[in-house]
């Protein structure tokens, strides 16, 4: 037995120990994104309420490189082929709704890696909150059986270092595409509008 399939089966036994908790693990497991959504959406307002645009160029950076990773680990994915734990391993509990694609790396743990990451960029207490709802994801992706513990650790391995190493080389582009959009109409959207002075009689 590979330690990967060990630690697998000690979370596997912890659902089993867990039924009040099931409800909770599995819903975000299943529908956990939408958590990540809002945090981007959160980063994007923090961004703009600071009027920073390198903090707004990493906000719009976050889903672009969340979709370059999710589009990267199609690839992965389809190079290993690792089939999902249930189909594997007899008389564990599967929460999961059961699917035939590969296990190996997690579509959900690279988008929560890669969101983490990007709102780092934007806000290290948003980048800190993204990381544990991240660590969160990865574990309910174990605790409901639908990924082994490498699959999701590299998920968000692989998440994060896309977002970061994006970022590096997307940075000056996205600067100066902001610099342009605020001599533009579309510039409340990045930055917050002016106060208004006083009136004179």
């Amino acid at each position: 037995m590979t330690p990967d399939t060990w630690l697998f089966l000690q979370v596997n036994d912890l659902a089993v120990a867990t039924p009040w908790l099931q409800p909770a693990m599995a819903g975000y497991a299943r529908d956990g994104l939408v958590v990540f959504a809002g945090l981007m959406v959160a980063g994007w307002w923090i961004a703009r309420r600071h009027a920073d645009r390198r903090a707004m160029a990493a906000a719009a950076w976050t889903p672009v490189g969340m979709l370059l990773a999710l589009g990267l680990n199609q690839f992965l994915v389809a190079l290993v082929g690792r089939p999902r734990p249930y189909g594997a391993l007899p008389d564990i509990l599967v929460l999961a709704d059961r699917s035939f694609d590969p296990s190996f790396p997690s579509d959900h743990a690279v988008v929560a890696g890669a969101v983490a990451a990007g709102l780092w960029l934007v806000n290290r207490r948003l980048g800190l909150v993204a990381a544990a709802a991240a660590l969160l994801m990865a574990l309910a992706r174990v605790y409901i059986a639908a990924h082994y513990p490498l699959d999701v650790l590299t998920g968000l391995v692989v998440g994060a270092s896309v977002a970061l190493g994006g970022w590096r080389l997307a940075r000056p582009a996205l600067m100066a595409l902001l610099e342009r959009i605020e001599r533009t109409r579309l510039a409340p959207v990045f930055l917050p509008r002016p106060a208004a002075g006083p009136t004179g009689d």
